[in-house]
């Protein structure tokens, strides 16, 4: 394992000793553009951003209407890592905005929303304040009868 370690080593120092001066400039300039290309890519925003930010990408983009959640459709898009914008259109209405690209992973990230959405909706509970009441209206209900239960029972002592 080392013998190969230091013949790769050795056979690197030969090539890299054949170099000449174009041959040197041209592999600095193709490590420069390397560099470039991942410095701009991580200044590129990814995920939830504001409508201008989005179009600065320079790439195509769609729009679907959302009515409802968006925090609901945030936890899905990040796992579908899509870059995306919400414009409001109305009261809980919004315009979702997302790069052409990307179109398949806003389909299955809006296919899983579209599933949380319609699950929400048939295991939604009352409110706890409806609860509050409904238990308050059994009290009163029960409570009559147990005082008449008392009644009856001091009635049946005297």
């Amino acid at each position: 394992m080392q013998e190969e370690i230091n013949s790769r080593t050795v056979a690197l120092a030969v090539k890299a000793s054949k170099l000449t001066a174009k041959g040197l400039a041209k592999a600095l300039v193709a490590a420069l553009q390397i560099i470039q290309k991942e410095h701009q890519k991580s200044q590129a925003p990814h995920g939830k951003q504001s409508v201008k930010k989005l179009m600065n990408h320079r790439a195509a983009t769609n729009a679907i209407p959302l009515d409802g959640e968006t925090r609901l459709f945030d936890r899905v898009a990040r796992k579908y890592h899509v870059d995306y914008s919400f414009h409001k259109t109305g009261p809980k209405k919004y315009l979702l905005l997302f790069k052409a690209g990307q179109a398949d992973a806003i389909t299955a990230a809006f296919k899983e929303y579209s599933e949380e959405v319609m699950k929400r909706a048939r295991d939604k509970r009352p409110p706890i304040m409806e609860q509050f009441k409904k238990a308050a209206e059994l009290a009163e209900r029960e409570q009559p009868k147990q005082i008449e239960r008392g009644r009856i029972r001091e009635a049946v002592r005297e």
